[in-house]
């Protein structure tokens, strides 16, 4: 199996664990290489060059057959970038607090080892948004996993977003922002904003306003095979569009849309670790808070 490490900058206390781990996966025959940015620091922790390949850029199917994410939620949605529109499956190994997508535990080095070798794992298909735009706002990065989101860019005035399901008015917002957000990332920023949660294989994405001025305005579920398009104005005339982590401005005059891709983020998970799994242990489902 050809594997891919990829990770964000990791406390220097996670560095051993990590090398062991790489080590566990040539002992069982894997090949290995590691992103460039965690070559570096693992080098600088043994102090000596070490003899494992690094990558930079995009990955493929050619060279790689499963990326392991190391560090949070954030760290794994970074791998989008690294995958464009190709299905490799992804697992995520946290390092960091919550861990909704990177839920398999940091400690659990020869399970999580022997458990991918012998394929004990399933794969789950996750709704990506895809953003088009008549300006070249994301370049190629156009997918994301969680959510599109449009922000105010300054912090007094809210702003008016027009929005349309298929060509077809839909409702104007007057909010701070908007999400529009896949059954994955209906756990992340659109819950806190009063959002549902929707479960991965739901063929929905929900539309979340950002403290809305109309009280009686809230989220909504619509069908992933829409496409939803927004009209964005303003006191001021530049905002801020997200895709997942990565903002950008844009402005009053931006045509924009986002629509279900036609590709799939692939999520690799172990047996334990389901949905409802991870809804109790992350967000305290069934236990008693009264004491």
């Amino acid at each position: 199996m050809r594997i891919a490490i990829y990770s964000r900058i990791l406390r220097p206390e996670c560095l051993p664990s990590v090398l062991k781990l790489i080590q566990l996966f040539q002992k069982k025959n894997a090949s290995v290489q590691v992103h460039e940015t965690l070559y570096t620091q693992l080098v600088q922790s043994q102090k000596k060059k070490i003899s494992i390949p690094y990558f930079s850029g995009i990955l493929s199917h050619e060279t790689t057959d499963l990326i392991i994410s190391i560090g949070g939620d954030g760290t794994l949605l970074d791998t989008i970038t690294l995958l464009k529109n190709q299905e490799i499956p992804v697992l995520g190994i946290n390092t960091g607090r919550l861990g909704f997508l990177a839920n398999a535990a940091f400690e659990n080095f020869d399970t999580i080892a022997s458990n991918i070798m012998q394929r004990r794992y399933v794969l789950e298909k996750r709704t990506l948004i895809e953003f088009k735009s008549d300006s070249d706002l994301f370049g190629t990065d156009i997918w994301a996993l969680n959510d599109f989101v449009i922000h105010k860019k300054e912090s007094s005035s809210m702003i008016t977003i027009h929005t349309f399901l298929n060509g077809e008015f839909l409702n104007t917002y007057w909010a701070d922002g908007l999400i529009v957000s896949t059954p994955t990332g209906s756990t992340g920023y659109s819950l806190s904003c009063g959002g549902p949660i929707i479960f991965p294989d739901s063929s929905n994405f929900v539309i979340t306003p950002i403290a809305p001025h109309n009280l009686n305005v809230r989220p909504i579920v619509v069908s992933d095979d829409d496409v939803i398009s927004f009209e964005v104005e303003g006191r001021v005339n530049s905002f801020l569009a997200s895709l997942d982590s990565r903002s950008v401005p844009f402005e009053s005059h931006t045509e924009m849309a986002v629509k279900r891709a036609a590709h799939s983020f692939v999520l690799l998970r172990f047996n334990e670790d389901n949905f409802l799994n991870t809804l109790r242990n992350k967000l305290s489902w069934g236990n008693d808070t009264r004491n």
